[in-house]
């Protein structure tokens, strides 16, 4: 089933190296929590925190780094939206001293017109207000070294907006290209 399979994917990825898998459950009403809890009995480097009800994306990144340990943490979607296989890249990059390795969307093709337009709207007023430069494109996908994470744990702000911090608390950064591999709606957008 699909948790086999995303744990195959995740340790095919990092093979040269000890890791730990942290699922956030954000209240999901589907079978998502039952599927991480048989990945967690089968898979010993399998944890996970499930909340009581969907707080939010922001939410659920603080509460994994809050709970992430090692030397360092990648943010991904369980989804497998985000392409593992930049994962070994990711790690190199790391090695070679980046602290927040980050993958960069080069296609926005499946937004829409619209919601492009929007998102470039965005970015510029964003940047505008801003005094420190805001990375375009750039999601939660990265590798973040616990030196970040560590500073990222300091900000408690209850409405954060995660990507901003990402660029806020600074580090060597590296920006790696990628195609977002598709855009299904979740089950939570058809529940609604």
């Amino acid at each position: 089933g699909y948790s086999s399979a995303a744990s195959d994917v995740y340790k095919r990825q990092i093979e040269d190296c000890s890791f730990r898998i942290l699922f956030i459950n954000d209240g999901s009403r589907d079978s998502t929590l039952s599927m991480i809890q048989q990945m967690a009995e089968e898979d010993p480097k399998v944890s996970y925190i499930s909340f009581s009800r969907n707080f939010g994306k922001e939410s659920a990144m603080l509460a994994g780094l809050d709970y992430a340990d090692g030397d360092a943490v990648i943010i991904m979607d369980a989804d497998l939206q985000h392409p593992p296989e930049l994962i070994p890249e990711m790690l190199r990059y790391w090695r070679e001293g980046y602290e927040d390795v980050c993958a960069k969307r080069t296609d926005r093709k499946d937004e829409g017109y619209v919601k492009g337009k929007l998102t470039n709207l965005f970015y510029y007023l964003l940047q505008k207000s801003s005094r420190t430069e805001i990375q375009r494109n750039v999601g939660d996908f990265r590798l973040l070294d616990m030196r970040c994470v560590a500073a990222l744990r300091l900000m408690r702000e209850r409405e954060r907006y995660t990507k901003g911090l990402f660029t806020w608390v600074g580090f060597k950064k590296k920006e790696i290209p990628f195609c977002l591999l598709y855009t299904s709606p979740s089950p939570r957008d058809t529940e609604r």
